[in-house]
């Protein structure tokens, strides 16, 4: 079984660098695509345009997190997990309160978080507590917790095709759909963290698949029907994953798809590429910058603006030494 486990990481790192080559740059290209369909979702927010990205855009990150994985000792991955994605959690959050805290009053407005301390406890559960410019926080604790608990078990059954990967994914796709039934309260945004572990496993399956040019076809008509929204979309901060299964069919296809096509793009996107190394600050600090400029901007120069003005600062912060120990 250990030899298995070896061929199988062989493979996928053998085929990671056939795709993008170099820093594999086709990944950061799929990030830019990611987080560009992200920022364009929290700009226009309704109508068939935002429906069509949402039906794929939180999946593709879990989905590439998967495909990146790699088995690696449990308690010091979770470890270094805790402290490498709660520490700039929590810097930017707290950043965030900060800044609103002088904005909004010299809009002539009460922040958002105006009674103290009775504010801290819904600052502290996060997730479904957390709105206005901090609605998009419940991604990175939601991530880091499915991506313990993915490397755990991978850790341990290396291959993800192994048969017995279904003894814990058959429950975790039962679980993720009854939940999001039952509640829509989502402390840190655990609540997503079932089905986001699906897409771990998803992902990381995917990357032993073997791809063929007829896997276009029916790819692209899976894809093409959570797009047209002939599919419900999703929504996976609230637990809501559309018709089951096939919505979910839908954002696996098209991800898929968009990786394919990064890696024909990766050696002219180069833009695309920078702006996919700075999605995380991109996640973190869009919101807020809609949140505050929506008043005064049309959608496209918000959508402008809420990807270049995180993007600058994310390169700021990466040539200051004290910064980059903080904020990434």
């Amino acid at each position: 079984m250990e030899n298995r486990g070896d061929e199988v990481q062989q493979k996928s790192a053998r085929r990671q660098q056939a795709q993008g080559g170099g820093r594999l740059e086709w990944i950061d290209v799929a990030r830019g695509v990611g987080i560009i369909a992200v920022v364009a979702g929290h700009v226009w927010t309704k109508g068939p345009f935002r429906d069509a990205l949402y039906s794929f855009h939180m999946p593709l990150f879990f989905l590439l997190s998967g495909m990146l994985s790699r088995p690696q000792p449990p308690e010091r991955f979770a470890l270094r997990q805790l402290l490498s994605q709660m520490r700039p959690y929590a810097a930017f959050l707290a950043l965030l309160i900060v800044a609103d805290q002088i904005i909004e009053p010299m809009k002539g407005q009460r922040p958002i978080f105006n009674q103290w301390p009775e504010d801290l406890l819904p600052i502290l559960l996060g997730g479904s507590w957390l709105r206005g410019p901090y609605t998009i926080f419940w991604f990175v604790p939601c991530l880091m917790v499915s991506r313990i608990l993915f490397n755990a078990l991978l850790s341990r059954w290396s291959d993800p095709l192994d048969r017995r990967w279904l003894i814990t994914i058959i429950p975790a796709i039962v679980c993720a759909y009854a939940v999001g039934e039952m509640t829509k309260a989502s402390l840190l945004g655990l609540l997503t963290v079932p089905m986001a572990f699906v897409l771990l496993w998803v992902g990381a399956a995917w990357q032993l698949v073997q791809w063929k040019q007829w896997m276009w076809l029916p790819l692209g008509g899976i894809g093409l029907a959570g797009l047209s929204g002939l599919l419900p979309t999703l929504n996976m901060k609230a637990a809501d994953y559309g018709l089951p299964i096939f919505s979910l069919a839908s954002a696996v296809a098209t991800s898929v798809l968009i990786f394919r096509i990064s890696v024909h793009l990766a050696p002219y996107g180069g833009w695309l590429a920078a702006v996919g190394r700075a999605s995380l600050v991109i996640m973190y600090l869009h919101v807020a910058v809609i949140h505050y400029l929506s008043p005064h901007l049309d959608e496209p120069w918000l959508l402008l603006n809420a990807l270049l003005l995180p993007t600058g600062i994310y390169y700021l912060l990466r040539a200051t030494p004290a910064a980059r120990r903080l904020f990434l």
